[in-house]
């Protein structure tokens, strides 16, 4: 069983609206909103998929505290996520004790990890836990607020998406060990987003951009190294929020049952703008649970340059970890479907010609990926 969690850069966005209608899910939402169609590489066809609308108050999801909406962050959306998975597990025991893994993507990089520790230290003082937890695998991950602004302004200039004086005057003027900005800093970080990067879509630099919402207005989507903004927005979530407002799709699904007195969206701004804790580092969690042999992929879709491949790899560097099989090219039929590193104790992927959410640019590369995750093998290399 695989929880596929959020994917959000920052805390508050939809894994229903992402993961299950853009991404792994056994339906795609058409461009109308009217219908469904399917998936051909859905993850389903390897595993049971349990989508989890995590904190509450984020698509779907509810509280009965209005405060709760304001006072979220990483240890309580932790904390809850337990809470719901043993009361799932005492509801349908059926699948109590089977082969358990989290997935997830962006800030998931955070709730991913988090949640197998607490999964970890829940079993340990259970004689016999009922989730029986194998691994996880996250992508293009939020990992480490040093490393991730630092490989972040790397793969702008690197891609030519930053001139050389910002790239410098980046370097010269932010201190990105520190969560205090001094005015050079963002005066440097506000020309590159403002003036140097242009219209693109942040999380696919190559794709075509949606220039549309739906109510006609134009979006600009750029990216603050302090990670300031929501969700990724290619047209694709405006057919899901007509979808999921239909009166008759959330009498099908028994959602909204208690009738929130707001739209469904596929992210929070509520939640967003009122994160209480988040942490500064995963990499002390990924050197703990590396220690209990759970079985961990990173991966990074090499076009997104808002959690992008050089942030991952700077963070991943920097846990010491000791080489199996050296760097080389994984194959996808005849083409390469990206590069891997197989670690003691985690395997890194890239996926070639993928953004920020892999499996909707490349789902058959992401679904090869998958397979072979939860076999527990190394990529194909041929």
């Amino acid at each position: 069983m695989v929880v596929a969690r959020s994917r959000l850069l920052r805390p508050g966005c939809s894994s229903v609206a992402y993961g299950a209608s853009e991404e792994i899910g056994p339906f795609r939402v058409n461009k109308t909103g009217s219908s469904l169609y399917m998936n051909k590489y859905s993850w389903n066809t390897e595993a049971n998929l349990l989508f989890l609308e995590s904190p509450a108050g984020v698509g779907f999801s509810y509280t009965n505290t209005s405060s709760n909406l304001k006072d979220s962050g990483d240890n309580r959306t932790a904390a809850d996520a337990l809470v719901f998975l043993t009361r799932w597990m005492s509801r349908f025991p059926q699948y109590q004790h089977r082969d358990f893994y989290i997935s997830g993507e962006s800030y998931a990089g955070h709730y991913v990890p988090q949640l197998a520790k607490a999964i970890h230290d829940y079993n340990k003082r259970h004689s016999n836990p009922i989730i029986n937890l194998k691994g996880f695998i996250v992508g293009n991950a939020v990992t480490d607020n040093y490393y991730d602004s630092l490989g972040t302004v790397a793969y702008w200039w690197t891609h030519s998406l930053i001139s050389d004086a910002t790239y410098k005057s980046i370097l010269n003027n932010c201190n990105f060990a520190s969560d205090n900005s001094s005015n050079q800093c963002d005066d440097a970080v506000n020309y590159a987003t403002n003036y140097e990067l242009g219209n693109i879509d942040a999380y696919s630099i190559y794709t075509p951009s949606c220039l549309s919402s739906a109510n006609g207005t134009i979006r600009v989507k750029n990216t603050l190294l302090r990670r300031r903004i929501s969700g990724y927005d290619p047209c694709t979530e405006n057919y899901a929020e007509k979808y999921y407002n239909r009166p008759d799709v959330q009498k099908a699904l028994h959602a909204n049952v208690t009738g929130i007195p707001y739209k469904w969206t596929a992210c929070s701004d509520v939640l967003i703008k009122n994160w209480k804790d988040s942490q500064n580092s995963m990499l002390p969690t990924y050197k703990e649970l590396i220690a209990t042999r759970l079985r961990i992929w990173v991966f990074s879709g090499d076009t997104d340059s808002v959690v992008p491949v050089t942030a991952t790899r700077f963070a991943l560097h920097h846990l010491n970890l000791n080489i199996k099989t050296r760097w080389y090219p994984w194959y996808s039929g005849n083409q390469v479907g990206g590069w891997t590193e197989v670690y003691d104790g985690l395997t890194f992927a890239t996926v070639r010609g993928a953004g920020h959410e892999v499996p909707l640019f490349q789902p058959k590369r992401a679904f090869i990926l998958f397979k072979s995750f939860l076999a527990g093998k190394e990529l194909p290399k041929s």
